[in-house]
């Protein structure tokens, strides 16, 4: 199988402590990866530093066969959820989108209101995000990661907020995403929506990344 995202001996420190320590790992294209951890383990270091938001301090990240920061500075077909989506509260759910994704201008409005539905929005309401529970701002942030078709998406707790409706509706869509060969590295506490999900499970502790499936 092709490989997605190889990491070699990637290690990431800040000031006197070491987030990362000589993480050495592959994940396979077109399956759903599970990474387990608790909070400050190291796996939101981990995935800025695949999707190029963080520099290592030594080791190399190569994402669809181009070395991040060496042949690209991101990679080149990503949508990614890291830490909390920030959108404009003012704005509703569809224009914040397009303000998104008038950066590339790849997409349309029609695959925009597309990716909102799909996560269980409604793409023709008016509520401002502002006005959003904590699980509709999730909801969103999946919506914007998955709107420009990428080949590799980045996950970091897509199912914080969500109700047991929602987080289906999550793991459908995901499992659709799959079977079209994209590749998803998703971060998670809950190990049965990670044994549900994922092909394979991997474990961060303390910066040391073990798979376990």
């Amino acid at each position: 199988m092709k490989t997605a995202v190889r990491l070699v001996k990637v290690t990431k420190s800040f000031q006197k402590e070491q987030v990362l320590k000589g993480i050495t790992h592959s994940f396979e294209q077109g399956k759903i990866h599970g990474i387990m951890g608790f909070n400050g383990s190291g796996k939101t270091v981990m995935f800025k530093c695949i999707c190029g938001f963080l520099k290592p301090d030594s080791g190399t990240v190569i994402v669809q066969g181009q070395k991040i920061g060496w042949d690209v500075d991101f990679p080149k077909s990503v949508g990614m959820i890291i830490e909390n989506p920030g959108f404009l509260p003012q704005l509703g759910g569809f224009a914040n989108l397009k303000r998104l994704a008038a950066i590339q201008r790849k997409v349309t409005d029609e695959q925009i209101r597309n990716s909102i539905a799909k996560v269980g929005l409604d793409p023709f309401s008016k509520k401002k995000v502002g006005q959003y529970s904590l699980g509709m701002r999730e909801r969103l942030g999946i919506a914007q990661a998955i709107m420009e078709n990428p080949s590799l998406l980045v996950l970091d707790e897509p199912f914080n907020g969500l109700d047991k409706r929602g987080a289906l509706a999550v793991c459908q869509l995901l499992d659709e995403l799959r079977s079209r060969g994209r590749t998803i590295l998703l971060a998670a506490h809950n190990i049965m929506e990670i044994e549900y999900l994922c092909d394979t499970i991997c474990e961060m502790d303390a910066g040391v990344l073990t798979q376990l499936k």
